[in-house]
Formats: C-alpha cells, structure tokens, sequence
C-alpha cells in the first residue's frame, strides 16, 4: 500500500493531529516518513516613507531555528515509535506549495496533514493550505481534524 508518507507539520498543536496518525499508520504499514515543514516568504507591508531596513536575516534565522525544533521534536518521535524518518525544511515557500514539491522530490505516496476544518466566510479570509494541497497534489492526501 503506502511505503513513503509525507506528513506536514508547522509545529502546532492541530498538526500534532496529523503528526500522531501519520506515524501511527506508517508504523502499521511498516513505512518511512519525511516530514516537512514550510516557511512563508518573508512580506513587509509599508504604507508611507520609511526609512529603516527590514530584518529579512533575523526573520530568516529565526524561520530556520524553529524548523529546526519542530523537526528535532518529529524525528524524536519517529525514532521512538520505530519508523524510518527523513527531515525536510523548505523555506520561502507558500505552505501547500512546498508540501506538494517535497512530496515530488521525495516520492511520497500519501501526505497526512491537519487541517482546521474552515468554511465559509473564515476560509476565504484566512484560506486553506490544505485545501490547497488536496486540489492539487497528485498523490492522495489524508487530512487529519
């Protein structure tokens, strides 16, 4: 069935959602997993006349130094429960696009990820990464809630 899962994580306490059932069904089926992790470009919104300089190296560190944790904290648990596990950080990206180029690059065959389950006037406003991701992703997807 499922050999290699992609199981997307921002380090949450929904993703742990995904997190939790990825590992528990790659273990069940004696899979690997890479987990990944995105960050967003760096924006600044300026209205007027500034003149300071953004700190795009401070965000950036900072971006890595969380990946970092949040992938440690997977791959401990992934080490604990016995399955192979692969760490990704994709940085600059928009999420739901870095999670369906990973999954390319890595050959998943599913990718578990959580989602908060928006609808309406909520979604349109804050958008749906995994929305985003079951549209267009050509491998399944399983969302956890």
């Amino acid at each position: 069935m499922y050999k290699n899962l992609l199981i997307a994580t921002d380090g949450s306490e929904l993703a742990d959602k995904g997190v939790t059932h990825g590992l528990a069904l790659a273990k069940a089926l004696g899979a690997k997993v890479t987990i990944v992790t995105v960050s967003d470009p760096w924006t600044a919104f300026v209205t007027g006349e500034v003149g300071a300089s953004f700190p795009i190296d401070e965000y950036e560190k900072a971006c890595e130094v969380n990946a970092s944790a949040i992938l440690a904290a997977v791959a401990k648990r992934a080490e604990a429960a016995g399955v192979p596990c692969e760490k990704r950080y994709v940085k600059d990206e928009f999420p739901a696009e870095g999670i369906i180029e990973t999954a390319k690059k890595e050959g998943s065959d599913l990718i578990v990820m959580a989602s908060h389950g928006r609808s309406g006037v909520q979604r349109l406003l804050l958008g749906s990464q995994a929305n985003k991701v079951v549209t267009q992703s050509t491998v399944p997807v399983l969302i956890c809630r």
